[in-house]
C-alpha cells in the first residue's frame, strides 16, 4: 500500500495541539476520577460553547458515550428508535442492547436521516405491557451516510419526541463536521433544537482517545456517575481526556479541523465524479464520500489506498477524509482511480 488511505477518520494521527496538551498534563500529580483542574477547565470550555446549564461526563470511546447517554434515560423495558444505518445498530456489536437491555427499533432511510413521518411507524404500543415502550430517539449528526440534519429538522423531531414523552439522543461523533458544514452556532444543532443528551466526538477529530457526554436535560444526572462507573467508562486519570478537549475546543480548533476535512471530501467527490464508472451516491455535506465503483476494481484499488466497502451488493464504497488529509492525498488517489477505471 503506497498511498494514505481513506478508510476512516479513526486512521488519522493526533493534532500537535493535542499531543502538547497530553505532555503538559503528564507532569505532576492531580486528583483522580475527574476531580482534577484539567477536567474542571474542560467542563467550563464546553459550557462556554453549549451553555452553562449542562453537565459534562468524560468517557473513553464512542460506544461508551452512547451507552452512558442512552442508559441515563432508559430502562430495560424501553425501546430506542434509530435509523437502520445508525452506528448503535450496525457497528457497536449489540452493545446498546446488552448494556441497556433496550430493544432497537430501526427505520430504513434513503439518506440516513429520520423524520417525523418515518418515526410514526413506531408510535404505538404505549402502555401495553407486552410491548417494549418507545422512550428515546437516537439521531446521528452527521449521519452514517454523511448527510446533515438542519436545526429545523432536528427541532421538529425533538418537539415530536417530547410531545410523546420521549427523549432525544444525538450521536455526535462527527458533530464538528456538521457545524462546520452549516456554519451555525453549535447550540442550534443541540440544546436549542431540543436534544436531551449528546455524545460529543473527539477521536475522529484529532484526539488520541476520549469522548464526552453532554447532558442538556440534566434531570437524570444524579445517577449518571454510577452508570458511568458500572459501564467501565470512568477513567482514573481523567485529566488526559480533559486536557485534549481543552486543546481542540480552544479558539475553535475543532471546527477548523472539521472544516478542512469537509473541504477535502468535497474536492475528492468533485474530482472522482468526473471519472467514468464512478457514481457519487450521497450529497457530500461532511467528511465522507459514498460512491459506486466497478466491483472488479475495488480490491485492486484497496491494495494501493485502503478504504471500506459500504454496500457489497451495490458495489458502494466509502471514502473518509480527516483533519490531516492533504490536497496531494486527493490528487494521488484520483490519479489512481483514473489509472484503474479509464
Amino acid at each position: 500500500m503506497s498511498l494514505r488511505g481513506f478508510g476512516s477518520d479513526n486512521f488519522s494521527g493526533v493534532l500537535p495541539e493535542v499531543f502538547n496538551a497530553l505532555k503538559e498534563a503528564a507532569y505532576g500529580h492531580q486528583p483522580s476520577y475527574g476531580e482534577d483542574s484539567y477536567s474542571q477547565k474542560a467542563i467550563q470550555d464546553f459550557k462556554d460553547i453549549f451553555g452553562e446549564d449542562i453537565e459534562v461526563y468524560f468517557v473513553y470511546n464512542g460506544t461508551g458515550a452512547n451507552i452512558l447517554a442512552i442508559s441515563a434515560f432508559t430502562r430495560s423495558f424501553n425501546a430506542v428508535i434509530c435509523a437502520e444505518t445508525a452506528h448503535i445498530n450496525v457497528d457497536e456489536c449489540g452493545a446498546i442492547q446488552k448494556q441497556t437491555g433496550c430493544k432497537l427499533l430501526t427505520v430504513p432511510t434513503f439518506d440516513g436521516k429520520l423524520n417525523v413521518g418515518l418515526l410514526q411507524n413506531h408510535m404505538h404500543g404505549f402502555g401495553e405491557q407486552h410491548h417494549s415502550q418507545p422512550n428515546l430517539i437516537s439521531l446521528t449528526e452527521c449521519t452514517e451516510l454523511g448527510t446533515v440534519y438542519t436545526p429545523e429538522e432536528l427541532k421538529e423531531i425533538c418537539d415530536f419526541a417530547h410531545a410523546h414523552n420521549m427523549y432525544v439522543h444525538m450521536d455526535g461523533a462527527r458533530l464538528a463536521n456538521a457545524v462546520a458544514h452549516l456554519e451555525c452556532d453549535p447550540q442550534d444543532l443541540t440544546v436549542r433544537a431540543g436534544i436531551d443528551v449528546l455524545s460529543f466526538g473527539g477521536t475522529k477529530n484529532g484526539m488520541m482517545f476520549g469522548e464526552a457526554v453532554l447532558f442538556f436535560n440534566t434531570s437524570v444526572c444524579p445517577n449518571v456517575k454510577y452508570i458511568r462507573k458500572q459501564a467501565m467508562q470512568l477513567h482514573s486519570k481523567t485529566r488526559f481526556i480533559a486536557a485534549q478537549f481543552s486543546a481542540v475546543l480552544k479558539d475553535g480548533l475543532w471546527l477548523k479541523t472539521a472544516g478542512h476535512a469537509n473541504r477535502m471530501a468535497e474536492k475528492l467527490a468533485k474530482e472522482a465524479a468526473l471519472i467514468p464508472g464512478v457514481k457519487i451516491t450521497q450529497e457530500v455535506q461532511g467528511n465522507e464520500v459514498f460512491a459506486i465503483i466497478p466491483r472488479n476494481k475495488i480490491e485492486v484499488l484497496q491494495k494501493e489506498c485502503f478504504f471500506y466497502v459500504w454496500d457489497e451488493n451495490a458495489s458502494e464504497v466509502r471514502w473518509v477524509c480527516s483533519f490531516d488529509t492533504t490536497e496531494n492525498d486527493i490528487i494521488e488517489f484520483v490519479n489512481l482511480l483514473r489509472k484503474e477505471l479509464i
